[in-house]
């Protein structure tokens, strides 16, 4: 088992520690277990330390920590391999210690504070490296309202410098039990660690924490949506990393305005002009393209081939397979008795107008494939192929000739009068 020095002092940055185990792995990587770590392992929600651990000749730079009894050290070994029953230098990354340690405080306090506000439980928790997250049992529409009634009694709270209590029970006494925040789960065997905020909270945790509201500097919520019918997503962030997230927002908030025709805030309304604006735009491309597409019928139309009674046209497009398909439905569907035949940059499109007898798409694009290689398919008004070893015109060639063959063949055998 290895000693907790974590939870002796979370506020210890630096120890020795004896080498119980050595586990090397593919890549320069190296796995410790040591009798006695400052290393806090990943679980509850918090992350795990990092840090640094040397010997002579060798150092490790720890990139994770995990396990409960045995906590193993994991990262990348430089210099030589250490051996069982060396003594070893433990440091932290305490910077990034003790900002975990701020939000797993701030986390209760925000926990602390919608329970007793709106009665919702939190479900979840857990801490990333630029923000933090809980999620919460709330029954009905969560505003940014509740939020900031929230957010203003938690960093009321904050400010109070109520001290951040830890107590070690065997067995949780009766009325303490009657007192937590959570019930606690069976798994949870002895020792049971209860971290209280006096007049705020009681809950059993493993984490780190600071020893004073005051600590936690300060609770922001970033953001919030739903997640299930009940169940709501909070992100937030405490301290030093809720005021470089601001930082960003604010500087992106800005830089959007700036780019705005209109600069004055707020930025939500400059976005609906925007948006409106561009709308306007859409309807006007929308109409430009379908007057190109009337005159671009109207030419092609001009010198389309007729097969018994079937004006076909055949086009080689520049545009994408979307547009040109667009093209084409609207050109046989504008023009009764109309087979169209386009191909562009591998792909090929075959439509026609639903008056057209007697020709299926479809079929005209699998004979169509058996020259050209490729693949495709659709149905007898609509289909479309790509993968092809022809250059589109070749292949406008073949569907041609394959049109012309169908069509001469349904002629030899109609009956004659």
């Amino acid at each position: 088992m290895t000693v907790k020095l974590f939870y002796d002092d979370a506020y210890l940055r630096e120890a020795s520690a004896v080498i119980r185990d050595v586990k090397l792995k593919e890549g320069g990587e190296i796995r410790l277990l040591l009798d006695r770590t400052v290393f806090y392992p990943e679980g509850g929600g918090q992350p795990s330390d990092r840090g640094l651990i040397g010997g002579e000749g060798f150092r490790i730079e720890v990139t994770r920590v995990s396990g409960k009894d045995e906590i193993w050290h994991e990262g990348r070994l430089e210099g030589r391999t250490p051996a069982i029953g060396e003594k070893v230098k433990l440091r932290i990354d305490w910077e990034w210690r003790y900002e975990n340690m701020k939000q797993h405080t701030g986390q209760h306090i925000l926990s602390a504070v919608l329970k007793d506000l709106y009665g919702s439980s939190t479900t979840g928790f857990q801490i990333f490296e630029d923000y933090s997250k809980i999620e919460i049992d709330f029954d009905g529409e969560l505003t940014w309202e509740h939020i900031l009634r929230a957010e203003l009694e938690a960093n009321r709270i904050v400010s109070r410098d109520l001290p951040v209590l830890i107590e070690t029970y065997e067995e949780l006494p009766v009325e303490l039990m009657g007192s937590l925040r959570k019930s606690l789960p069976e798994k949870v065997k002895p020792p049971i660690r209860i971290v209280s905020i006096p007049g705020v909270d009681i809950i059993a945790c493993g984490g780190t924490h600071v020893r004073s509201t005051k600590e936690v500097s300060l609770i922001k919520v970033l953001r919030f949506y739903r997640k299930t019918r009940n169940i709501w997503r909070i992100e937030f962030a405490c301290g030093g990393r809720a005021l470089e997230y601001l930082d960003t927002l604010l500087q992106d908030y800005w830089r959007s305005l700036d780019e705005m025709p209109n600069k004055n805030r707020p930025l939500a309304e400059r976005i609906r002009e925007l948006k409106g604006e561009l709308e306007k735009l859409e309807k006007e491309k929308v109409e430009l393209r379908r007057g190109l597409w009337r005159w671009k019928a109207e030419a092609l139309l001009s010198r389309a081939e007729e097969l018994g009674g079937v004006r076909v046209v055949s086009t080689v497009e520049s545009t994408g397979m979307k547009d040109a398909q667009a093209f084409a439905v609207y050109l046989v569907d504008k023009n009764p008795g109309t087979v169209a035949l386009i191909a562009g940059r591998n792909y090929v499109i075959f439509a026609r107008n639903r008056d057209v007898k007697g020709i299926s798409m479809n079929v005209l694009l699998r004979e169509v494939l058996k020259e050209t290689g490729g693949g495709g398919g659709g149905s007898e008004v609509l289909a479309r192929g790509g993968g092809f070893k022809a250059e589109p015109g070749r292949v406008l060639e073949i569907a041609l000739r394959k049109l012309k063959d169908s069509q001469k063949s349904q002629a030899a055998h109609k009956p004659s009068s």
